[in-house]
């Protein structure tokens, strides 16, 4: 039987994850209410927005999907389904958000939308 995937989707810095991907995380993989960021359940979150639900500056999302490349480099025998971050409720265009995954480690399977862009 294969390995259960990660879910990885964005969140608010509050751990709301009440719309979005986020809700599906909560709902159907594990993600933890509260925790805006990292591991939990089958589930990682990558913040796009800060803990007053307002839209994170491109620079401070980068640095949180570096955080998570090397989570899952680390985490080589599990595969990451990593969803459109960002491209929803944050209000940003995969053209932006897609680059910071070009140097993704190979255990991550990236959303269509980014991959049209890399």
């Amino acid at each position: 039987m294969a390995a259960r995937k990660v879910f990885v989707f964005g969140s608010n810095l509050a751990g709301r994850h009440g719309k979005g991907a986020a809700l599906a995380a909560r709902r159907e993989h594990g993600a933890i209410y509260g925790q805006g960021e990292g591991p939990q359940g089958h589930a990682y979150a990558i913040p796009t927005k800060d803990a007053q639900l307002r839209t994170l500056p491109l620079e401070v999302i980068a640095a949180h999907v570096d955080i998570f490349k090397g989570y899952a480099a680390m985490h080589s025998q599990q595969v990451f389904e990593v969803t459109p971050i960002g491209c929803g409720l944050a209000g940003y265009r995969p053209s932006q958000i897609a680059p910071m995954f070009r140097d993704a480690p190979v255990n991550c399977e990236l959303p269509p939308e980014f991959l049209a862009v890399l």
